[in-house]
């Protein structure tokens, strides 16, 4: 693991930030940290990059205990930006990689490279006050970047694109996990988090509510949810449906085919339905119907619950 967060808490006045969260990020990976507005998510980013310090608990980088000193190792892109608006782009991102600790010809010639693969060379003698907000958040993607950290955490980072620009930057945080770097981002962009995330932890009023790999959560929140694709008349099916399920939904679909979205009741089984199904109608396929990282995200919230357990180590 190149981070890991030990039973942290952190209170400000009148107020609980963080109770006793743990997780673990794996090398190499690309890890969400999920949870609503005010859950606790930028107080631990700001834990990790030694911004604040906790009230107890522990913090682990690279097989240590965390330091001022392993911030160089970190690239932190936050929420609130921070580009100066009358200074030109190149030259202060020139400014802000010599305060990384890059030489000036190695820095100038790593942003050149940078700008060229963004396709935004021309922008290096514009002023920061003419840029998009998206525009000047892919400077400071390239200047959080730039130093090559071996962690990444970025705050919010698809705020202020479009489609296409954001799928650019997954694309882009993808590649750096490829070449070795390990991401957190902080994000509420669901369909993001499926897309690109191997881990993640939900925070929620301070604590840990949930974690895992995005698989295997969805597979537990499943709950006995099956698609069957079924040919034919299905109003013979009807009745001996109804006492094994708690839910179900028929929608039609091309060449006469019906999909039944069924979710079925603690005294059923997959068997049972797939017996039903098949002796009542003419059965083309079943499917596990896993739910979305919204669907997660809100049932984990609205319902309060802290039943799925702190980390799940692995």
């Amino acid at each position: 693991m190149i981070l890991s967060v030990e039973e942290v808490s952190k209170s400000f006045t009148n107020h609980q930030a963080l109770d006793r969260v743990s997780l673990e990020v794996p090398r190499g990976s690309v890890y969400g940290l999920l949870g609503p507005n005010g859950a606790g998510k930028t107080t631990l980013i700001r834990i990790i990059n030694h911004i604040t310090a906790p009230d107890s608990g522990r913090v682990f980088f690279d097989g240590h205990q965390l330091t001022a000193a392993d911030t160089e190792s970190i690239g932190y892109l936050p929420e609130e930006r921070g580009l100066y608006k009358k200074m030109k782009v190149g030259e202060q991102a020139l400014f802000f990689a010599r305060l990384k600790g890059l030489p000036k010809h190695d820095a100038e010639k790593r942003l050149r490279g940078w700008f060229e693969h963004f396709g935004i060379s021309d922008w290096w003698n514009k002023k920061v006050n003419e840029l998009s907000k998206g525009m000047a958040q892919k400077i400071q993607f390239i200047v959080t970047v730039l130093h090559e950290p071996k962690l990444l955490i970025f705050d919010e980072p698809f705020s202020g694109f479009d489609p296409v620009n954001a799928q650019l930057l997954k694309d882009e945080i993808l590649r750096l996990r490829d070449l070795g770097a390990t991401i957190v981002f902080s994000t509420h962009n669901m369909s993001s988090v499926e897309e690109i995330c191997d881990r993640f932890t939900l925070i929620n009023k301070s604590r840990n509510i949930l974690s895992g790999s995005v698989e295997e959560v969805k597979r537990r929140f499943a709950l006995g949810r099956y698609d069957f694709t079924i040919e034919g008349d299905t109003t013979a099916l009807v009745p001996y449906l109804i006492p094994m399920v708690e839910e179900h939904e028929f929608s039609e679909s091309h060449n006469g085919r019906t999909t039944l979205s069924v979710k079925l009741n603690a005294g059923a089984t997959l068997r049972d339905a797939i017996t039903a199904v098949n002796e009542h109608s003419v059965l083309l396929g079943v499917a596990e119907k896993l739910p979305t990282m919204n669907d997660i995200f809100i049932q984990s919230v609205t319902s309060g619950s802290t039943n799925q357990g702190r980390e799940q180590q692995q």
